[in-house]
């Protein structure tokens, strides 16, 4: 994490007051892979990389923003806050303050300075946790507490309807609601969640394939089309079946005649991966580091042969990391077609372990990949 007091002086010398400063982190995913506009389960960690936001209130009408990473400042009348988004980094900051806007709350005159070091473009979420920090850092200066679902909802929301980016609940939920130590199984349904342990001994090594395929953002749509003509198809016979969490294997394979092949397979892994996210949850809960290997193994396969999201460079940033000691369980996270693969490895190897996968990986692939060892971490909270 950047240094704290750093960011006081910077934020002191450019706002000639001294703040407070919030923290707010990236996220992992360990399993559970688009499941949640299934109203089904995931199962994220927050990790310690975050953004950290500073704060001071003002005295002539503006909000000013300034980040750090871009070294750039966004200054606007709180009287006349933009209504659409600008299309860069302030559109986080302001959509947030927007939504609570909206909720009725009276929006003080602030600097705000911003500090991350999530990777950007990485998947790791730096978005939501820019979402998360300055929530928690205005309703602190504002002297409101929104308890942890609520303000993650805000923050969603903020991305959906301010920035315009068709995003689940996940990344804001576990950025507010994270615990060190532990893994975050949520439901999407109602968002009641428990917290899983995750044993000291186990680091979360992230290892980005530097490639994101071009056809990601057409896929998506199509696989979520896929996923509600299969839902579709099973509510004719069981009406109970409003997403595909309401369904089991047994409804796809009784019905599967009825169901396109494409659909077919998009819903047998977002129905098994329910399961397995839930197996994976209480493999968690009862130490048994095995099971949950075996289920993150499953859970690759799945996303890379039923619902087809994976690629070649990733499939093998896989493959290569099961065949090194102290691999716990591999698999592709995110929303597919590239990005970052999540490693569950043993501590005392971590090190190793990384220095070996990027060495195998870009002798085969000619890519350098950027490989982080991260652990779970607290979400949201206050640093000063």
């Amino acid at each position: 994490m950047q240094n704290v007091e750093q960011l006081k002086e910077l934020h002191r010398k450019r706002f000639g007051a001294k703040p407070l400063v919030f923290a707010a982190p990236g996220r992992v995913n360990l399993i559970g892979e688009h499941t949640d506009y299934a109203e089904g389960f995931v199962m994220p960690a927050a990790i310690d990389f975050s953004t950290l936001a500073a704060i001071t209130p003002r005295s002539d009408g503006r909000i000013v923003f300034w980040a750090e990473n871009f070294a750039e400042e966004r200054s606007f009348e709180l009287s006349a806050l933009p209504s659409s988004r600008k299309g860069d980094w302030s559109d986080y900051p302001l959509g947030v303050i927007q939504m609570l806007a909206a909720e009725g709350y009276a929006i003080p005159a602030l600097s705000l300075s911003l500090w991350g070091d999530v990777p950007l473009g990485s998947g790791l979420s730096s978005s939501a946790s820019v979402e998360v920090a300055t929530a928690t850092a205005v309703t602190s200066l504002m002297r409101v507490a929104i308890a942890g679902p609520a303000l993650a909802r805000l923050c969603q929301r903020a991305e959906n309807e301010f920035v315009g980016a068709n995003c689940g609940i996940m990344d804001q939920f576990v950025s507010a609601n994270g615990a060190a130590d532990h893994a975050l199984l949520l439901d999407c349904r109602d968002l009641s969640y428990r917290l899983a342990p995750i044993p000291s001994n186990v680091a979360l090594v992230i290892a980005n394939t530097m490639v994101k395929h071009s056809i990601a953002g057409g896929e998506y749509g199509t696989r979520r089309a896929e996923v509600e003509l299969a839902c579709k198809i099973l509510a004719r016979h069981r009406p109970e079946i409003r997403f595909l969490r309401d369904a089991t294997v047994e409804d796809l394979e009784r019905w599967s005649h009825e169901i396109p092949e494409a659909a077919r397979k998009r819903a047998r892994h977002i129905i098994t991966e329910n399961t397995r996210t839930l197996e994976a949850a209480a493999a968690l809960e009862r130490h048994d580091l095995g099971q949950l290997g075996r289920l993150m193994h499953e859970a690759h396969r799945s996303y890379s042969q039923d619902f087809e999201a994976s690629c070649s460079e990733a499939d093998r940033m896989v493959e290569l990391a099961e065949g090194l000691p102290g691999l716990i369980g591999a698999r592709l996270t995110g929303g597919g077609f590239g990005g970052c693969t999540i490693n569950l490895v043993e501590q005392e190897v971590a090190q190793e372990f990384r220095t070996r996968l990027a060495s195998l990986y870009q002798a085969e692939t000619g890519i350098r990949p950027e490989i982080y060892i991260c652990h779970a971490s607290d979400g949201a909270r206050s640093l000063a």
